[in-house]
């Protein structure tokens, strides 16, 4: 090597000084003496004359081109031209290559090299890679420079470029084609594999005649082993045998595993397998011998320190390798008991699947096929590797099975490849992986949850999951501690294992809510009997739960199995509907057959679509028709109809016998053949129907009317002919046999309808209760309420008739009062009373009392936000019916215009829960089985979650009650000029839109009966009294 002066090949006058080097192969010359990468190479191969010309310069001449240089001295020329001649003198140029190429080579073709606007012709042979400026450059050896791969790695940077990257420079390249780049990157894995491999101890190996094919097919030249089998295999067998796991079969590289190769292991697979001894060893193992056994022996406990002890080297390498081998044995009881042996839970599995790069934040858009990278995946001793090809011995990225929280399958359509899943870690990091292969997919899915999921919640994995994982919650029971719950999400149903407890469901299309509160981080879960609070431990798993929870907890089609349900399996859809109108609009005229206004409707469906549960019909907000019209779009669009396609024309059909007791046991076959959802709603409906046409005088719907407007609708037919009406009407007409309607129940319903239609205008009677302090008496009146009637009004009525003035500072208020739960709640003086009627329980009244607190409640009103320590309880209540879910802890709570927020502590940043103040209602008083230390309120959620409240003194307590009403309220408490102005006259609302009467709620049949002239007729009296709501 040394300096030159190189002639440019255009032939220019001007010479560049250049570093040159030489060896066997390749004259290279470089800018400088410090550059690792040349300027250019000549093959030597292709070197057919070195000589002399001229003052100090010399010639090399090739097939196509002459490369001149020039030396600093006479004697220096002389060297160069002695050593290149003797270099090529005499070499053929076919010994060592093809007459068509300078170069055995494994990959080759045009690549662009950033920097460069042209493309390179790059060549991978063995375990170097060449660069050309063309093929014709290629073919007559004359290059650019060559890359020695042992200190290469090659990294995907997009879909069609990656980076061969070495210590001193980085060559960034493009390809013409995704799967073409995949070729090079598998090429240039080969190379760096090639170079540093080891072929020493192979070629020891080999030379034993037995080891020169693999032990499994017989494929020649096997480049891998089984260490603790000592058994030589290929590639391909390779692959096989890491799918058993390294407890089964130890794989090693026979070149690149240098640091596994002790004398003794290359002597265990070079020595004659007949040896007695070694054959002796391996028998024993592969039977099931305990390589851990205890030998008796203090100064060798072991086999393996007895082996090494007696210089049995051989056998101490193959017992070593065997100490964790898993193989299957025999166990023998005492009573002599054959059991099979049941090692412990061991995943494996490899194949190739397609990975984009891993990401922070949860995925939003599609992904490509483009964006994803042929990788080569392994799941093995609990983790999850990936590498660039199979060949590769280095993962890019690898994977533990412990940190791993979540699983999700995404939809098939989701992204480019047709099956792909997402793996989310504890570093909050989300891997992509995909593949076009269903089996392979439902494998890996299979293999991974396996590898994460512990025992204890091993039922899961028989789901056909979309979402598994872990996840930190807490439940009624105890608020104080989260405990770990393994969860996986199965249409929409949840299914948790918690610690130490039976795994369970959780419905969630009937729950009774559903909500994300604490600044996006607790996912609150109630169900009947029941509240879960799953916590947000990462950010990025956590979301992804939320929103598949969303999503399955929402409508999931148009069938009825898929709508958000009741606790009895009806529709929420279907349920609020027939609720309103039953509330609001059965008297009125036409109902069912006038229409409602589209946009309306059209909107109506849509939030019930996207979300029944949240969605509240208000009388005023919500017109009837609007509402009756989309519970006849519903039935009308459902798929599969309420009478299901397969049985529908049998349903018609029945409508034509002609016996009565034949057809309705059709009609009873035909409906207990029904699935249980559409059971429930038939029965709910026609029961609702029933109800209408008992009540036709008052809006004009008769039974042949309501057939006419809900036979097409529910059989989804034209209407040309009466057959769906007259099935319709038949059910209507023998709902009580047809159903098996218990004789109270259909007792209870028609004295519902005989009250509405004997009572003026459908108002309803109810009981309402007088008490006087002073003289401490209780008077019972039945008072007539229209809908429109308010607490106030009530109140005033109610002391009319007993004569009583009210006095200045005299604060007589409505109560509801709901004697089993013992507590109490003041009506606000414009609160409607007729929805609280039909709220009411059998345990409440309402009750007509002083409020003796009202003054200093309203000379308390100052500010309207407030805050302070209480103590705090949670319990569920249904219909009245209390569960105690836990004990009262200390929590600080502050109370402003728009939510109630609860602390932890005062300290506390983040609130634990937050509640809108408008949506609750509060109650004074408490059961005094669940022995308050102080006195209490208590406030309910709409969806009858209860929460107690504990305030140290009873005037703070009634400060935060104040403050929640003048917050409910916006400071309209009570009337500025006193009850008296309340007593106005009451226009009776449109019968379109107006309020219907409910059952009473206090006393027997008969008493009830006897507070209206009419029930003298009524041919319902019993003579026995009957809880009304039995």
């Amino acid at each position: 090597m040394g300096w030159l002066d190189k002639n440019p090949p255009q032939g220019a006058l001007y010479y560049q000084r250049r570093w040159v080097k030489l060896d066997v192969d390749y004259l290279r010359y470089f800018d400088n003496d410090k550059e690792v990468y040349s300027k250019g190479i000549i093959s030597t191969a292709f070197i057919t004359n070195v000589s002399s010309v001229g003052e100090l310069k010399f010639e090399v001449v090739t097939s196509n081109r002459t490369f001149i240089f020039r030396a600093e001295s006479e004697a220096e020329r002389n060297d160069w031209v002695t050593v290149l001649q003797d270099c090529t003198g005499g070499r053929s140029r076919h010994s060592t290559m093809n007459p068509n190429s300078p170069l055995s080579s494994d990959f080759q073709g045009y690549l662009e090299l950033r920097g460069l606007r042209s493309k390179l012709y790059t060549v991978v042979a063995s375990d170097k890679v060449f660069l050309y400026k063309n093929m014709e450059d290629y073919r007559i050896g004359v290059g650019i420079t060559s890359i020695d791969m042992n200190v290469g790695n090659v990294k995907v940077t997009d879909r069609r470029s990656f980076d061969l990257t070495t210590p001193y420079r980085i060559f960034s390249f493009m390809a013409e084609s995704e799967q073409l780049k995949e070729q090079w990157v598998d090429a240039m894995h080969n190379a760096i594999g090639e170079a540093l491999s080891n072929s020493e101890v192979a070629d020891q190996i080999w030379m034993e005649r037995s080891n020169s094919l693999c032990a499994d097919c017989g494929a020649p030249k096997p480049e891998w082993a089984a260490i603790n089998l000592c058994v030589v295999v290929c590639k391909r067998c390779a692959g096989q045998h890491r799918g058993l796991g390294p407890s089964i079969s130890k794989v090693r590289s026979l070149k690149m595993d240098r640091k596994v190769w002790t004398e003794e292991l290359i002597q265990a697979l070079c020595i004659n397998v007949q040896s007695s001894d070694v054959l002796e060893t391996l028998s024993l193992i592969f039977c099931g011998a305990d390589v851990n056994c205890s030998t008796g022996m203090p100064s060798c406990p072991s086999p393996l320190s007895l082996a090494k002890a007696h210089s049995q080297l051989l056998q101490a390498e193959l017992i070593k390798n065997n100490l964790n081998t898993e193989l299957p044995r025999l166990e023998v009881g005492l009573a002599m008991d054959v059991n099979p042996y049941s090692p412990p839970l061991c995943v494996s599995h490899n194949g190739f699947l397609y990975k984009t790069a891993s990401m922070a934040r949860a995925i939003t858009e599609r992904k490509a096929r483009e964006e994803f990278s042929r990788r080569w995946c392994t799941l093995n001793d609990g983790t999850f590797s990936y590498y660039e090809s199979d060949k590769n011995s280095n993962p890019n990225g690898a994977l533990k099975a412990s940190e791993i929280v979540c699983l999700a399958v995404d939809a098939s359509d989701r992204h480019g490849y047709d099956h792909t899943f997402e793996l989310y870690s504890e570093s909050e990091r989300l891997y992509l992986f995909g593949t076009d292969d269903a089996d392979s997919h439902k494998e890996w899915v299979k293999s991974i949850a396996k590898s994460f999921i512990p025992a204890s919640a091993e039922p899961l994995l028989r789901l056909g999951f979309e979402r598994i994982g872990r996840l930190k919650c807490k439940d009624g029971l105890n608020l104080q501690t989260s405990k770990v719950g393994w969860f996986a999400l199965v249409g929409s149903t949840l299914h948790a294992y918690l610690e130490d407890s039976r795994g369970e469901e959780i419905h969630l299309r009937k729950l009774n809510e559903l909500s994300i509160q604490q600044d996006n981080e607790v996912l609150v879960l109630v169900e009947r009997g029941r509240t879960l609070y799953i916590e947000g431990e990462r950010k990025l798993d956590f979301s992804g739960w939320c929103g598949a929870i969303q999503i399955a907890a929402g409508s999931g089609g148009d069938t009825l199995s898929q709508q958000q349900l009741t606790e009895t399996d009806i529709p929420i859809i279907v349920h609020s509907c027939i609720g309103y109108i039953t509330q609001c609009g059965l008297t009125s005229e036409g109902i069912y057959r006038k229409s409602g206004v589209n946009s309306r409707v059209a909107a109506l469906c849509e939030r019930f679509r996207r979300d029944a549960r949240s969605l509240c019909l208000r009388e005023g907000e919500h017109q009837v028709d609007d509402v009756s019209t989309t519970l006849k779009r519903f039935f009308r669009e459902l798929e599969e109809g309420l009478f299901t396609s397969e049985d529908a024309k049998t349903w018609l059909s029945t409508a034509s016998i002609q016996d009565e007791s034949m057809k309705i046991s059709q009609y009873q076959m035909l409906l207990n053949r029904l699935p249980h959802v559409n059971k429930a709603t038939l029965q709910a409906l026609i029961n609702h129907l029933y109800c209408v046409q008992r009540v036709s005088d008052l809006n004009q719907m008769n039974l042949h009317n309501l057939a006419i407007v809900f036979g097409p609708t529910l059989f989804q037919t034209d209407g040309k002919d009466y057959t769906a009406g007259r099935a319709i009407e038949d059910l209507i007409q023998h709902y009580i046999h047809i159903f098996e309607v218990r004789v109270r129940a259909h007792a209870r319903a028609s004295y519902i309808m005989l009250c509405i239609s004997t009572t003026p205008g459908g108002h309803i009677i109810c009981t309402v209760y007088l008490e006087e302090k002073k003289e401490t008496a209780t008077a019972e009146y039945h008072v007539q309420i229209p809908g429109s009637m308010t607490a106030a009004e009530l109140t005033c009525e109610v002391l009319d008739r007993r004569n009583i003035p009210v006095k200045d500072k005299e604060y007589w208020s409505c109560w509801e009062v709901c004697n089993k739960e013992e507590m109490e709640r003041p009506l606000h003086y414009q609160e409607r009373v007729l929805p609280i009627l039909h709220s009411f329980g059998t345990e409440s009244h309402l009750l007509i009392k002083k409020y003796h607190s009202m003054e200093a409640m309203i000379c308390y009103l100052v500010d309207v936000s407030k805050h302070g320590l209480m103590k705090f309880r949670e319990e569920r209540s249904i219909l009245g019916l209390g569960r105690t879910t836990g004990s009262f802890n200390d929590r600080y709570f502050i109370l402003t215009s728009n939510s109630l927020r609860m602390y932890k502590e005062v300290r506390s940043n983040r609130p634990e829960r937050e509640w809108p103040v408008k949506n609750l209602k509060v109650y004074l008083g408490i059961k005094k089985r669940l022995r308050p230390p102080t006195c209490f309120f208590h406030f309910y959620h709409p969806q009858f979650i209860c929460r107690y409240l504990c305030c140290d003194t009873q005037p703070e307590m009634r400060e935060w009650f104040a403050t929640f009403l003048s917050i409910q309220y916006d400071g309209d408490v009570w009337p500025q000029d006193g009850l008296q102005q309340t007593r106005v006259s009451r226009a009776l609302p449109d019968t379109r839109h107006g309020n219907v009467s409910l059952i009473p709620l206090r006393g027997s049949e008969n008493e009830m009966r006897n507070s209206v002239a009419a029930f003298s007729q009524d041919p319902l009296a019993v003579s026995q009294p009957t809880n009304h709501w039995d």
